[in-house]
């Protein structure tokens, strides 16, 4: 990138009305003077609601009075040509299709309360969306090859193992919003005692607040918590111990939402560290699968609940049509959204500002009891010239097994969906820490390529 597209940087949003991450781009991208004075280019294959997300994002931009120029299409050949970044978003028809994976899942007696990374439900979701990844990955390859490419799309780790492994020549890292910096690492301080609400964070606290998170994306652990020496992990886990029969989670009842702080507490119980990332983690072991008695207090998983993704989604396009109208005053829109992780990090490398953020990448010697090449989420420096890992440490035994586990499951994954492989499909669902039957595996693959025929490559389907 050269100093004149440092001033006027082009970011690209595949995937613009997944509203995920779409609204909160233009957030950022009016607020930043770093990136305000750059392009925006929005592409999603609706028409109607890319229109809707061009006008707001020119609406917001106008009332900030800043110089962002927005651009849409719904060929994204149209508007690559000249990116800095470009940030895979999108996810068709995902309320439908995880709803399906976790119902016929549930048949064969796996729980899924997302669906969207590890069991049947990942793996079947990369089968949906990698495909599309690849086929983006050929045009940016044409078209703006020096790009830095953003996944934001789950499973985030086959697809960012994907893009390594199958894209060596392009730029590219995978993020999951769950580990927005500086928030997260604010959070555990409240959790700590050492401040009483996030607000109260300074560059200080970070300083004498050591903290490591590290592990496969939804299933990263708090290896390390301690504040001027002093180990504050006991303190975090009582924390959470105390809230656990206080949950409501601002009032969500969904069923990643559900008793999360109690099983931290017990995970951390057994394995001595903290789970970061519960609402998924719990989904990754066995446990609350319902194959045994569990404790009272933590029932057997709750299941992705579909209808209720959908009212949600219903609402986000309402305030959507609301700030068109003026139902909602646009000058509200910077007050109601506010920073977003892959527009933080774009920004803090547009800018060169120094931040460290979270991000899926291969290890390079950070976890140093797992191999170089393992994709893991971790804490990174991160500039136009890449991320580099922060060193973390071991990775705790037990823990690093099923770590392994996941990420060969991941691996497989990669592999099946780009090789278009039945048998890596097989080995993939079978490596599963959910898939406990090879006769349920190939029945849950035989029903799932039949219900999700219009979502999935031709080639599956060819003797």
């Amino acid at each position: 990138m050269n100093d004149s597209n440092m001033q006027h940087p082009k970011v690209v949003v595949i995937g613009a009305g997944s509203l995920f991450f779409g609204r909160q781009s233009i957030w950022q991208m009016v607020h930043s003077p770093y990136l305000n004075r750059g392009t925006l280019a929005l592409v999603d294959t609706d028409e109607e609601r890319l229109s809707k997300m061009v006008r707001l994002a020119e609406m917001v931009a106008k009332e900030n009075n800043v110089f962002l120029k927005v651009e849409g299409s719904t060929d994204r050949r149209q508007v690559l040509p000249g990116a800095d970044f470009v940030v895979l978003s999108f996810a068709e028809q995902s309320v439908k299709y995880r709803g399906i994976d976790c119902q016929v899942s549930l048949k064969y007696g796996i729980r899924m309360c997302s669906g969207d990374t590890i069991g049947p439900g990942g793996i079947f979701r990369a089968m949906r969306e990698l495909p599309v990844i690849m086929e983006c990955v050929k045009d940016i390859e044409e078209l703006c090859p020096d790009a830095w490419v953003i996944n934001y799309i789950n499973p985030s780790t086959v697809h960012g193992i994907a893009l390594h492994r199958y894209a060596p020549k392009l730029k590219s890292f995978a993020l999951c919003d769950s580990h927005h910096m500086p928030h997260k690492k604010a959070d555990y301080a409240v959790r700590a005692g050492i401040i009483g609400d996030r607000s109260e964070f300074t560059e200080e606290i970070d300083r004498k607040f050591d903290f490591r998170v590290a592990g496969v994306n939804h299933f990263t652990w708090l290896l390390k918590a301690e504040f001027e020496g002093r180990n504050v992990m006991p303190v975090i886990a009582e924390a959470m111990r105390k809230a656990a029969g206080e949950e409501n989670n601002g009032g969500d009842h969904g069923a990643k939402a559900l008793h999360n702080d109690a099983i931290t507490y017990e995970l951390y119980d057994i394995f001595g560290y903290i789970p970061t990332c519960t609402a998924h983690t719990k989904e990754y072991v066995r446990y609350w699968q319902a194959l045994g008695k569990t404790r009272d207090s933590i029932p057997p998983l709750s299941i992705w609940e579909t209808e209720d993704r959908y009212q949600r989604h219903d609402e986000m396009w309402r305030q959507v049509d609301d700030f068109l109208t003026g139902n909602l005053p646009i000058a509200d829109y910077m007050s109601t959204f506010g920073p977003d992780h892959a527009t933080d990090i774009i920004e803090n490398m547009v800018g060169n500002l120094g931040k460290r953020f979270f991000i899926n990448t291969l290890n390079r010697g950070a976890v140093t009891n797992m191999s170089d090449d393992s994709f893991l989420e971790l804490l990174c420096d991160v500039c136009m010239e890449g991320a580099k890992p922060v060193h973390v440490g071991e990775m705790p035994r037990g823990i690093r097994g099923m770590q392994e586990l996941v990420l060969d499951t991941h691996e497989l994954t990669a592999e099946a969906v780009v090789e278009q492989s039945y048998e890596k499909l097989k080995r993939a669902m079978l490596t599963d820490p959910l898939v406990n039957s090879i006769s349920d595996a190939d029945q849950i693959i035989k029903e799932l390529l039949v219900l999700e025929r219009e979502m999935i490559p031709d080639a599956w389907y060819e003797d």
